[in-house]
This record gives structure tokens, C-alpha cells and sequence, in this order.
């Protein structure tokens, strides 16, 4: 049956794409992908050949319309992230939104999730939390989200890149303190797989002091959470 379905993607080890997301991408007749080079790697490393389609942030306007006419003609069409599941901060909400509109079926295959595998091995409160994306590169507009969240009563997820992890703490520690505890995680899933946990003040620390890699998860524990 036609229908788009969501297939998340390893966010490191190709090893943990599942059976079934592996059979959605070898029966599909196209798949969208953010990077063709990513996305073949991870093709061949399950012995498929597929029509690959780029769709990202940049074009995603232009090419929901083409993959909606694809769907209506009998097509399947899988839609793919570089890591993790699409639409968790990844581009994909357009295009599951304009099928839902039009009576597509959408399938989503459960996977892999920076924000859960991070959770689930910080030992932080997981009993609720927020995810916040990406912050603003601009310092100061930071600092204003971290005073609007600095008395959450529940756990705060966000994504930061290499080039902004010490300033990230810079800024959270100027707003919360260097007792808040928090957990940094790198390279989830890799060879070089790192967490930091602790005050913030010490993660700060032990974080400068690492070699940069890759994109990291931060995790803030509520206020009232002590080691």
C-alpha cells in the first residue's frame, strides 16, 4: 500500500538499525535522505540499492508537493534522517503534516533517539522531561532561555555542537550555578562514546579539557535532583 514511513537511523553504530527498519528501507520504492553520502553507507551496509532523494531544511518547501504526487501514485516512500528518528529536530514534520492532511497513511518505525539513549544512561530524573533542540548561538539569547527554565521542575534535554559545548555551560552556570547537576554526553553509540556527569562546575571542567567531536546532548536536572 502506498504511504510515507518514517525509518529512524543509527546515530552512530550501524549495527543498530533494526530488522524491520532495515526491510521498510529494501521494499520502499524511494527514500528521502538529508546527505545521499550517509544515507548510501548506511544503504549498503544492509546490501540495498534505492532512488535516493535529498530532503533537508533548505528545500523541504519545494519537495513535499513532488513526494505527495510520488505517494498518491502508488508509491512508498521512506523517509530517512543522517541519525536518530526524522522530525526530532530533523526536517520531516512538513511532509508527515501535508500526508496527514491528504489521507496518507504514515507508518513510524520505532529507533533510535539521542534524547532517550542519553536519558535513560544519565541517571538524572527521567520521570518527566523537556527537549528544547538546539539553542541560539547567541549568548545572550541563551542565557534568557536558561533563566526561563531554570526553576523547571523536570529534566531539560538539549542538542549543542562542538563549537559551543564549553559556552553552553558557561552560560548555564552563570544562570543556575555550579551545583546543578548535568550530564554531557558525546559520540553516543561510537568507539570515543563519552558522558560527563556531575556539578557543573566539574563538567565544565572535564569537558574543556576533552577533545571536541561530533554533536553532544546535554542533559539539566531539575533543582531539587543531588548526587
Amino acid at each position: 500500500m502506498a504511504k510515507l514511513v518514517i525509518v529512524p537511523t543509527p546515530i552512530g553504530n550501524l549495527g543498530d538499525i533494526s530488522p524491520r527498519a532495515a526491510k521498510a528501507l529494501a521494499e520502499c520504492d524511494m527514500v528521502l535522505c538529508e546527505d545521499s553520502r550517509v544515507c548510501s553507507k548506511l544503504l549498503r551496509h544492509i546490501g540495498v540499492t534505492k532512488d535516493m532523494v535529498i530532503y533537508r531544511d533548505d528545500n523541504e518547501e519545494r519537495q513535499v508537493p513532488k513526494i505527495i504526487d510520488s505517494i498518491r501514485g502508488g508509491n512508498v516512500v521512506c523517509l530517512t534522517s543522517d541519525a536518530g528518528t526524522p522530525t526530532i529536530s530533523d526536517p520531516g514534520y512538513r511532509i508527515v503534516s501535508a500526508c496527514r492532511k491528504v489521507g496518507i497513511p504514515v507508518e513510524s518505525i520505532p529507533g533510535p533517539c539521542a534524547i532517550t539513549t542519553v536519558l535513560a544512561a544519565s541517571g538524572l530524573p527521567s520521570d518527566g522531561f523537556l527537549f528544547l533542540g538546539f539553542l541560539p548561538k547567541k549568548s545572550s539569547t541563551r542565557i534568557s532561555i536558561f533563566r526561563k527554565y531554570a526553576s523547571f521542575d523536570y529534566t531539560i534535554v538539549w542538542y549543542e555542537s562542538c563549537h559551543r559545548i564549553v559556552k553552553f555551560l558557561d552560560d548555564l552556570h552563570c544562570v543556575v550555578g555550579g551545583d546543578r547537576v548535568v550530564c554531557i554526553a558525546k559520540e553516543l553509540t561510537k568507539l570515543h562514546e563519552k558522558f560527563y556527569i556531575g556539578k557543573i562546575s566539574k563538567v565544565r571542567d572535564e569537558v574543556g579539557m576533552s577533545q571536541p567531536r561530533g554533536e553532544y546532548v546535554a542533559v539539566v536536572a531539575p533543582e531539587r535532583f543531588k548526587l
